[in-house]
């Protein structure tokens, strides 16, 4: 696929974003995107891949919790009680999966993938997968964590560590909000904990 095709596939993909989320989440979007694309220069990993999946990983957010729990039934997609009854949080990754590709026209499992599991994350991801899911937690607008500078700088050196620093991070404010926990962040921790 020519540098041209990829680029204006991106342009379309950025555009239906801005129509389709609200103005704080399309910044957010932007800001993955980005963020990804600069991870997979670091990481010697395919940059549009990275851009597309950033533009993407958010697609359904926008959505009602009810309308979230169709696409996800009518995908025919496992859904947890934790994933129902907090089906914003959660589906919205799934159902975003689903919408990548029916929608958007999305067909690399990778990408797809990237998107589906950048909420909660999954043992052994793939590099896209690792980098979109940092992306989300890293990207210019993110503000509220104190480990935030560090985990930007150990991103661009070591994907792996990053991950553990962050699902660590994420499980603890979970713990503290009484946030329901779901099973595959701590699957994941589990898998990326040194």
């Amino acid at each position: 696929m020519s540098q041209n095709h990829h680029q204006s596939e991106i342009e379309k993909l950025r555009r239906a974003m801005e129509k389709e989320l609200s103005t704080g989440r399309y910044t957010h979007t932007l800001g993955v995107a980005y963020t990804a694309a600069a991870l997979a220069m670091a990481h010697a990993e395919d940059m549009e891949k990275a851009m597309i999946a950033g533009l993407l990983h958010d697609c359904a957010k926008s959505m009602h919790g009810s309308e979230l729990v169709a696409i996800c039934e009518k995908a025919r997609l496992n859904m947890t009680a934790v994933e129902r009854s907090n089906p914003t949080a959660l589906l919205h990754a799934k159902a975003g999966a689903y919408l990548a590709e029916r929608k958007y026209g999305v067909t690399d499992g990778d990408i797809l993938n990237a998107i589906r599991y950048h909420t909660t994350g999954r043992p052994d991801m793939s590099r896209l997968e690792k980098m979109v899911y940092i992306a989300d937690y890293i990207e210019p607008g993110r503000k509220q964590n104190r480990d935030l500078s560090l985990i930007r700088r150990l991103a661009y050196q070591d994907l792996d560590s990053t991950m553990e620093k962050i699902l660590a991070d994420t499980l603890a404010y979970l713990r503290t909000t009484d946030g329901q926990v779901d099973d595959m962040t701590n699957r994941t921790y589990q898998y990326y904990k040194r």
